[in-house]
């Protein structure tokens, strides 16, 4: 392809882009509208203003031009009245015999001279009232005069009153074929021995009309720069305002992202600088506070951190002795046998409690580290569902496994998983009622996720909030059947997360709750959905064969990534039950 065959591709794309561009001006500015004070406020100040420079200038205009209109008018009129009585002063006096036409003619000549001379305009005319006079002058117009201008009202007015004059406003051809405006002033003249004439003067307001539109320009150009020196002197001083409070934006959310260190300068001793120094001095009180929460909190971690090393001793001494009286206790009576039996358990307890307590305190110090190493999920959910079946059996629970994913090997530490794995799966047992419980395990290019679904009582929307947080109980009425310490949720919780993934709940009273734990494929963070859906479907408990044992399938549903296609081959994919054996 040519050079010039490459210009002639890109150029329209460049167009189109920058069409693209303009059309997404309406939605930059709505935008900029909403984040910006200086803009919204420099952006209506300068609509008010211009908006009153309008009403102003148009008044002003409106005022000027009548007041050009009266002047020139009156102007007008005294230099006609001047005129007409000059003339008729002249006729008054002139003596003609016998009412000789030529007399009257030469007098007639003198007048037309005369009102020339004493007039601004040369456009003047004058016509007969009456026409049955044979001896009266001709009539005249000179300067171009067209009786066309007058209009048949003007003239029936002339014509019926000799004493005041008439005017009307007219358009007069002017020299480049336009129309400039004009005023036509009419009034009699008496001619002696003949009778009255029409005289008509027409004055050109072409002046008048370009001092107006000089005046209308200078109006309209100090208008505009009044509208811009408005704008800017706004500019400036919204600047001087919001840049102190951008600056206080930004320092608080430094603040908040935890650099308590950072302050705000403060200059002179206005109201922004009060401002300032509260701010600086809130920041100081928050620091120091956050300082002593700190040092609280680690004397606290040490605290629970040492009181656990110390116990191990004297628990690891109890438990000898709970564990030789607990084997002994054939030889005892019942009472003391089952307090043998009682001290064990609880021994136990304690000592899970303890291992849960070290597990907290290292994770509050950031000690803990992962080993990682390549694990199915799929056969870790299988591992733990054999190991928990016996206790299962004893709440007459049937646990089922679905898993159409999760076979190929990702990076993790199965101690922690299981663990996380143990602990949903114990407490669905515990709560679900005797109903099944159902674990699925499936994944996709991204992650690989394991749901643990029971159709207990569930929870209410309030309660789900808190179900991650330390020795929290959904109801404290209810006795714990396998002996939890209240820890379990929120370290797989904090497993979940060393991870790099997620564990979200769903709960609904009546429908039971879903625990899906989510795990990335490598170190990338997650993005986008679970493979495992959080809040499942309306789905009802006969569909998953409460009444009916499920016998171990292999699926046959196509792979539904290049991820699982090993898995789908190897034959693992299906559905299995963990009630009464291993699956």
């Amino acid at each position: 392809m040519t050079a010039a065959q490459t210009g002639a591709i890109a150029a329209p794309r460049g167009k189109a882009t920058g069409w693209r561009e303009w059309r997404h001006w309406p939605d930059d500015l709505a935008r900029l509208w909403r984040r910006s004070l200086r803009f919204r406020i420099v952006l209506v100040t300068l609509a008010l203003t211009a908006a009153a420079v309008l009403v102003a200038c148009v008044w002003m205009a409106l005022v000027i031009q009548r007041d050009l209109f009266d002047s020139r008018q009156t102007q007008v009129l005294t230099d006609a009245r001047r005129a007409t009585v000059a003339a008729q002063e002249t006729l008054d006096n002139a003596a003609v015999q016998g009412g000789d036409t030529v007399q009257l003619q030469s007098l007639m000549n003198s007048v037309r001279a005369i009102l020339i001379q004493q007039s601004s305009t040369d456009m003047i005319a004058a016509f007969r009232v009456d026409r049955t006079a044979t001896q009266a002058p001709q009539d005249f117009a000179v300067g171009g005069f067209d009786e066309s201008l007058i209009t048949a009202g003007m003239r029936a007015a002339v014509r019926t009153n000799s004493e005041p004059q008439w005017w009307q406003s007219v358009g007069l051809a002017g020299p480049d074929g336009g129309t400039i405006p004009g005023i036509v002033v009419g009034q009699q003249l008496v001619l002696p021995d003949v009778g009255a004439y029409e005289l008509y003067f027409a004055y050109d307001l072409a002046s008048a009309d370009q001092t107006l539109g000089f005046i209308q320009g200078i109006l309209w150009v100090v208008g505009i720069g009044l509208v811009v020196l408005i704008g800017a002197i706004a500019w400036f001083v919204l600047r001087s305002v919001t840049t102190p409070i951008g600056e206080a934006a930004e320092t608080s959310a430094r603040l908040a992202a935890g650099e308590l260190t950072v302050r705000l300068p403060v200059h002179g001793e206005d109201e922004l600088a009060t401002l300032g120094r509260s701010f600086n001095a809130m920041a100081d009180s928050i620091e120091s506070q956050i300082k002593e929460l700190a040092d609280l909190s680690l004397v606290q971690q040490r605290f629970v951190s040492d009181v656990s090393h110390e116990l191990r001793t004297p628990l690891t001494t109890i438990r000898l002795a709970a564990d030789m009286i607990n084997d002994q206790r054939d030889d005892f009576d019942p009472a003391t046998a089952r307090a043998a039996e009682l001290l064990n358990a609880q021994v136990q307890r304690f000592e899970t409690l303890l291992t849960d307590l070290l597990e907290i305190s290292r994770y509050d110090a950031g000690s803990v580290q992962l080993e990682l190493e390549p694990t199915s999920l799929a056969h870790l959910a299988e591992d733990v569902i054999a190991s928990m079946h016996q206790l299962a059996e004893q709440h007459g629970t049937d646990v089922r496994l679905v898993a159409p994913g999760g076979y190929s090997p990702v990076d993790m530490d199965p101690r922690r998983i299981r663990r996380i794995v143990r602990n949903l799966l114990g407490n669905a047992i515990e709560h679900g009622e005797r109903r099944p419980i159902v674990v699925t395990v499936d994944s996709d290019q991204q992650a690989v996720a394991l749901g643990v679904r029971d159709f207990g009582l569930g929870m209410r929307p309030a309660e789900t909030e808190h179900v991650f947080d330390r020795f929290w109980r959904a109801d404290p009425s209810r006795t714990r059947t396998i002996g939890g310490t209240g820890l379990g949720l929120s370290i797989a919780l904090g497993d979940a997360r060393l991870h790099g993934g997620e564990l979200a709940v769903w709960s609904e009273p009546g429908r039971g709750s879903n625990f899906v734990l989510t795990l990335p494929r490598g170190t990338a963070p997650l993005t986008g959905s679970s493979p495992i859906r959080l809040e499942p479907a309306d789905e009802t408990q006969d569909e998953f064969g409460r009444t009916q044992p499920i016998e171990v399938t292999t699926a046959s549903t196509p792979p539904r990534s290049v991820a699982d296609a090993p898995e789908r081959a190897s034959g693992r994919g299906g559905a299995t039950s963990a009630r009464g054996g291993k699956p």
